[in-house]
């Protein structure tokens, strides 16, 4: 962090520590499924819901947190999310049953939506050129090697103690986090008239909340089922006013002329394919890993460390050489690398070896994700102004876990019903396919930043 300011420092410490724990929880939760499940009682449908329900709030709730973050202030939303968080972490970790941890779930969801937008915008508030390229190149390394670390510390506590503390650590990097903006002295604007959309943030959230229901439940009950496609009728009838309120609004939380822009459109349809591919892939290996390889939990989530390195090593200076080259030819050889990655997986029979079967993969997705992550970031928030970018970094981390969460409601359709190794195999071509689409996106519609005279690409 040579380079910056004491303010600086600060800042990209509490924008790190602020989005750590909402995508620690959003992996974490993997590999601690079977012991869930094992203790709580329910097969891959509580599993998926145990996860989905995390989602769905925050990919729902992170557009109206990002409105609320450029209204009212990012300090502000940041402390909301963090207490918010806490507490429903504590509440995790004592569930008596499966139904009140999926509930406690949702709660966390709707807490850490108030998290990464406010971080990030805090640091596109307080740098400007290369050192933002930079700044959210080691953001993009920290918090995107927790959502790698969550498997191995998740694995190691359900292994030597329980599945519940591994939502208790939450604990220590929230208290972090708030004693560093009480010394920070950081003080927030609040903009006159600000108003938030809660009507359509009601839509959204029922819109999606209708149609992963629907998903998710469909190879239980089957599409001929009232119950199945009504709410996928209903929800998505929800979704879609959603959408055309938001033309009409005076405050949207969606602000549609954002897709006006190239890069943040183009951006963020390389997101919902990449990240979807993510969440598939980490759920997939971890609970595959431990139910049909048959590995203890702590050796499940060591299985993606080589994917941990290669992002801490690389990613901070894969953001420098973006800032500087432009985004579009890591955006388009990452994916694609990730792509070839996930192909290794098919390699993986009933003889199991990790060094042969699974490391390879590990090492070439890893190898992908730093190039990608960094530039994929600085390219969307790099196309919108700075007074917007709470909402800019909101329908960015919005688009990918929605993308996430379709993507694991469909688990049970991707692997025929059942994780076995053919499921595995299934689910690996399908990851492959999301990430070459991801790369191949990013190569038709990413332009690079016209360095003459502004660092924004034109419309």
């Amino acid at each position: 962090m040579s380079g910056m300011t004491t303010i600086q420092r600060s800042v990209l410490w509490i924008a790190v520590l602020g989005s750590f724990v909402a995508f620690l929880d959003g992996t974490i939760i993997n590999v601690a499924l079977p012991s869930i499940s094992d203790e709580l009682g329910g097969g891959i449908t509580t599993q998926q819901w145990v996860v989905d329900a995390y989602l769905i709030t925050l990919g729902a709730l992170i557009l109206v947190a990002g409105s609320v973050s450029d209204a009212y202030g990012r300090v502000l939303v940041l402390r909301i999310g963090l207490i918010g968080f806490g507490i429903a972490s504590i509440a995790i970790a004592a569930a008596p049953t499966a139904e009140f941890l999926i509930v406690a779930r949702a709660v966390q969801g709707a807490a850490g939506a108030f998290l990464v937008p406010s971080s990030l915008a805090l640091i596109t508030s307080n740098f400007s050129g290369a050192a933002q390229s930079r700044a959210i190149g080691i953001w993009t390394a920290m918090t995107t090697s927790a959502m790698i670390v969550g498997p191995l510390v998740g694995g190691v506590l359900v292994d030597l103690a329980s599945w519940r503390l591994a939502f208790l650590i939450n604990v220590v990097p929230i208290g972090v986090t708030l004693v560093l903006l009480a010394r920070g002295g950081f003080r927030d604007t609040r903009h006159p008239g600000a108003s938030i959309d809660w009507i359509g943030a009601a839509l959204c959230t029922l819109g999606l909340g209708g149609m992963v229901y629907a998903l998710i439940e469909q190879p239980n009950l089957g599409w001929g089922s009232p119950v199945i496609w009504l709410t996928l009728v209903l929800g998505a009838g929800m979704f879609t006013a959603f959408i055309l309120r938001q033309r009409t609004v005076r405050n949207p939380i969606l602000p549609l002329d954002l897709f006006r822009v190239r890069n943040f459109w183009t951006g963020n349809v390389a997101t919902a394919f990449i990240y979807g591919a993510l969440a598939l892939n980490g759920l997939v290996v971890v609970v595959y890993l431990q139910e049909g390889a048959g590995l203890p939990a702590t050796l499940a989530g060591l299985a993606s460390l080589p994917m941990t390195i290669l992002m801490i090593l690389f990613s901070s200076r894969v953001g420098a050489l973006s800032g500087r080259w432009g985004p579009r030819f890591f955006m388009t050889v990452g994916p694609i690398t990730m792509g070839i990655g996930a192909l290794l997986l098919l390699t993986t029979t009933t003889e199991f070896s990790y060094w042969w079967q699974v490391l390879p993969s590990m090492i070439v997705m890893g190898a992908g994700l730093a190039l990608t992550v960094a530039p994929l970031t600085s390219a969307i928030l790099g196309a919108i102004e700075p007074e917007r970018s709470g909402i800019a970094s909101a329908v960015n981390n919005a688009v990918s876990r929605v993308a996430g969460l379709i993507a694991v409601a469909l688990l049970a359709t991707i692997v025929g019903g059942s994780l076995d190794l053919e499921g595995f195999h299934r689910a690996a071509v399908v990851t492959a396919a999301l990430m070459i689409a991801g790369g191949v996106t990013s190569f038709l519609g990413i332009r690079n930043p016209d360095r003459t005279g502004t660092d924004r690409p034109a419309p």
